[in-house]
């Protein structure tokens, strides 16, 4: 990783805590967001990935308006986004136990 691609990264952890902490303020059974990056082709290859968690949950959350916060926190560190919709998406625990046991690392591969 070059130190230019260190230094996002680290201004992306702190931006996308702050999101995270918002929504786990603001959104009943949100749990925690990852990100996955290939900073070669940055930020297009930004994928954030937001878990709550069961489905009933995430079906009454408002995604649109967590998307939205997402999206700020970003732009709060200069990375704009053509469609956010592309780069943040949703998962919950309820999906991951049924169908990955709970191994998060091999889902979000």
């Amino acid at each position: 990783m070059r130190k230019t691609d260190k230094k996002i990264e680290n201004a992306l952890r702190i931006a996308l805590t702050e999101a995270c902490d918002m929504a786990l303020e603001s959104y009943e059974g949100f749990m925690w967001l990852t990100h996955l990056v290939n900073y070669k082709n940055f930020p297009d290859s930004l994928s954030i990935v937001c878990v709550f968690d069961t489905n009933e949950q995430l079906s009454r959350a408002n995604v649109e308006a967590l998307r939205a916060i997402i999206q700020q926190k970003l732009a709060s560190i200069d990375i704009s986004l053509k469609d956010i919709r592309q780069h943040v998406s949703f998962d919950t625990e309820e999906n991951c136990e049924r169908e990955n046991n709970g191994k998060w690392h091999e889902r979000l591969k």
